[in-house]
């Protein structure tokens, strides 16, 4: 049957609750919120003289819990105005109204006798058909279902949104013997194509797929701190951002969520797991258990792994805890050798085989944390999946690794790693040193790898059939990195140029940041010039951790030092000619960014034909920050577009207000959402993209769709409005009272007016008509002089060395 999602009841209002619905109101679904009603008054509600039947105090949970969740950060939603999507009730009052959705949700506390009896209720209401899924990390899914009706069971799985449910990647869905499969289908779909989401499909299995793995993961390093006499800051630099771990590493993580919620999780492991023969992994060291009885839980208690205090100075210390004597200290300086080594090579799978090999404390972790890891999750399969690639799915979407357990395995030699297996001394409880069978059968029939590219697809190693299959989902998707040796046409130290099919190339950035040189520029160039002569459109994108962190400053840094403005004048005029080669070429030129987008990777994305983001992209011309106002055209394309705004019955100077406040702050979206309402995206000219594996796929159907409706090249534009000294008397005195109050320093003020002279058309004693090119000249002569700025420099100077912005 064909299903379409309009409304949505979640019913529990807590932190996930609460932020699911966000999730759903991101990508437009209506959302009814429902939470129990409270059963006394408070004294605010008291004082005005209320009642328990009052709606105010009967829906004041669930409005309290949506209020702190939209005040969070991270922001669980893209827009705050889309809070006006979710209505909120009780479960009393309200609960009549999930006749009207198409899935409910359930997200209340981790208790099945409380589970049950909303579902209770549930029946009452539900209209047949209706989709219905519980949102549980542990709870077995098939006790939900005793005492429910047919149609109940058949509509019915368990849904495991990782928190928080909009950054987060990972959704298990969990389905019983009787969930039917059209129903087990769509949910997959609708998770990936509109959620966004990583879908992985688990059994009824305690913990899943991702907790399972990712708390005996964490809990093994527990167990390994005495053996290897290690400190909580060693663990955590050991196993951060040089293993393809987050930041957060293991410690930093566990204060972060929770060290109860570990511990939660750990036990029921340990309770309903019995066959698992290294169940004792999950029996909580000593230092842990201490931990909870002082109540040391991490975060939401001031301390955990670590504790943040301050001095007598009014400074403050993170401080770590010694796991032998509990008690508190400053951290000490990690140093090693391997991890020095690590830093040299930026390919994740050749940096474990580095990494394996290291001959100090982190070397000999990497080998005592990911031998028995190999033979923890080999033994895993086929009980909690049939399929090991889920398990790697799981680990990278819900806990941020780069790769996977089977994937690093195969980065070191799935063979190779056998004998060592065998021969790893550091052991931990229930490791025997063997993997299961089925990794040898895979060897003895000669495939030598978990996972293998052929034509572009990356295929997995399927037990049943002995063979290499397609992982399904995934055919139609782009990986540069798995066409990008046999489809790349050009390239050289900074770009690829590489063919999709279907008329359609790509020009992928590989620069460090993937900032935009010279190297770039050029690319991008002989990309549009392929692209006219045998092709039918182009995309620009990468596979990177961000499309762009902008222009490189550290070159355009020694140029200005060296006092070589020719040679900087004509960088800036190659920047601004590729982004207006961009937009004027002859074919259609898509440009599809995600994740940072700042600076040039911005204003390549407002010269485009057109941009399709993924809904996380973090848009913003941040040049301010280094002395300088936008050089690549985003000073010019805000000019033009405020004059595109310029309405007759409105006064003009507010528009440009805006749009110089854009700029002048160095405002970034924090959402693809939020690109749009800064205006760095035009209504009409971009479409976001939910799920970040399919941005490229999307980009090339653009592109395609471009040039079948019959793409034209644009015009050059004469005819922007620019208001000269009337719009520059404004942009003065502003940036003056900013200054006299001490909001900015002297050199914002001098760079806010140069932006103002740019954006105002320069010295013009009326509002007139003005070309691009006329703009561009402008702004890149702002750009020089200020770059000929004492302060300037030192700003950029600061972010090369520091990393963040100098206000001087």
């Amino acid at each position: 049957m064909n299903r379409n999602i309009k409304k949505v009841a979640v019913l529990g209002s807590g932190v996930m609750g609460s932020r699911i619905a966000c999730h759903f109101a991101n990508i437009g679904v209506e959302v009814l919120l429902l939470d129990i009603p409270p059963k006394e008054l408070i004294s605010i509600e008291e004082a005005k003289g209320l009642q328990l039947t009052d709606s105010a105090v009967r829906n004041r949970i669930v409005n309290a819990s949506l209020d702190t969740a939209i005040k969070s950060n991270p922001a669980p939603l893209f827009s705050k105005s889309f809070a006006k999507r979710i209505s909120t009730g009780n479960f009393e009052d309200d609960m009549s109204k999930i006749a009207d959705v198409d899935w409910i949700i359930e997200v209340v506390v981790e208790r099945l006798d409380i589970k049950k009896s909303v579902f209770d209720k549930v029946e009452q209401f539900r209209k047949p058909g209706t989709l219905i899924t519980s949102n549980t990390s542990g709870i077995p899914i098939h006790l939900m279902t005793e005492g429910r009706s047919d149609d109940f069971i058949a509509h019915f799985c368990g849904t495991h949104f990782f928190n928080p449910p909009r950054y987060l990647q990972l959704l298990e869905i969990i389905p019983t013997p009787h969930t039917k499969r059209d129903v087990v289908d769509f949910l997959v779909h609708y998770g990936d194509k509109m959620l966004g989401k990583t879908v992985v499909l688990c059994k009824d299995t305690p913990a899943f797929i991702g907790n399972r793995i990712g708390v005996y993961s964490m809990l093994a390093l527990t167990h390994l701190v005495d053996q290897l006499g290690l400190t909580v800051e060693e663990v955590d630099k050991y196993t951060g951002p040089a293993m393809g771990h987050p930041k957060s590493a293991t410690f930093r993580t566990a204060d972060v969520v929770g060290l109860d919620t570990l511990v939660n999780v750990a036990n029921g492991l340990d309770q309903n797991a019995p066959d698992d023969e290294a169940k004792g992994v999950f029996t909580l060291p000593g230092f842990i258990t201490q931990m909870v009885s002082n109540k040391w839980l991490g975060e939401k208690t001031k301390k955990g792994f670590y504790e943040k205090v301050k001095g007598a100075d009014g400074t403050s210390e993170i401080l770590s805890l010694n796991l032998k004597t509990l008690e508190y200290g400053s951290q000490s300086k990690v140093k090693s050798a391997t991890l020095e080594a690590t830093k040299q090579v930026e390919d994740i799978r050749k940096r474990m085989k580095v990494y394996e090999q290291g001959t100090d404390k982190a070397g000999e972790l990497f080998r005592a944390m990911h031998y028995p890891l190999f033979e923890y999750v080999s033994n895993r399969v086929p009980e909690i999946t049939d399929d090991f690639f889920r398990i790697d799915d799981a680990m990278r979407a819900g806990f941020g690794w780069e790769i996977g357990p089977f994937e690093v395995w195969d980065a070191l030699g799935v063979r190779e790693t056998l004998e060592k297996i065998k021969k790893e001394e550091k052991r931990l409880p229930g490791q025997r040193g063997e993997v299961a069978q089925w990794v040898h059968d895979m060897l003895a029939a000669g495939c030598e790898s978990f996972y293998k590219i052929e034509n572009g697809v990356r295929q997995y190693y399927d037990i049943n059939s002995k063979s290499y299959k397609a992982i399904p989902g995934t055919e139609d998707l782009i990986v540069l990195d798995h066409i990008r040796e046999a489809k790349t046409i050009w390239k050289n130290s900074g770009v690829s140029i590489i063919d999709l099919g279907d008329g359609i190339i790509n020009c992928e950035f590989h620069t460090k940041m993937n900032t935009v040189g010279g190297d770039v520029i050029q690319g991008i160039n002989k990309a549009i010039d392929i692209a006219e002569k045998d092709y039918r459109g182009l995309v620009i994108s990468n596979d990177g951790k961000n499309f762009s962190a902008g222009a490189n400053i550290g070159m355009i840094f020694m140029m200005a030092v060296e006092q070589d403005y020719d040679e900087l004048n004509m960088a800036v005029r190659m920047f601004q000619n590729t982004s207006m080669r961009i937009r004027y070429s002859a074919i259609p030129v898509v440009v599809a960014p995600f994740q940072l987008a700042l600076g040039g990777g911005c204003e390549f994305s407002m010269h485009a034909d057109f941009v399709q983001l993924h809904a996380e992209t973090y848009m913003g011309l941040v040049e301010f920050g280094v002395g300088v106002i936008p050089g690549g055209g985003g000073s010019k394309e805000f000019a033009l577009r405020a004059s595109d705004e310029f309405k007759e019955d409105q006064i003009t100077q507010n528009t440009l207000k805006d749009k110089f406040l854009t700029i002048g702050q160095a405002k970034v979206s924090t959402s693809a959402v939020e690109a749009y309402e800064l205006g760095y995206l035009q209504e009409g000219k971009y479409a976001i993209t939910m799920n970040r594996a399919r941005l490229l796929a999307d980009a090339k159907a653009k592109a395609i769709e471009l040039a079948d409706a019959g793409y034209v090249q644009p015009v050059p534009r004469h005819d922007i409005k620019v208001l000269g000294n009337q719009g520059l008397g404004i942009v003065y005195v502003g940036a003056s009272s900013m200054r006299a109050g001490n909001y900015i320093s002297d050199h914002d003020k001098k760079i806010s007016e140069k932006l103002g002279w740019v954006m105002c058309g320069g010295d013009l004693s009326a509002p007139t008509e003005v070309s691009e090119q006329y703009l561009l000249d402008l702004e890149r002569k702002a750009f020089l002089e200020l770059c000929a700025e004492r302060k300037t420099l030192e700003r950029i100077q600061h972010m090369l060395t520091k990393g963040k912005a100098l206000r001087n």
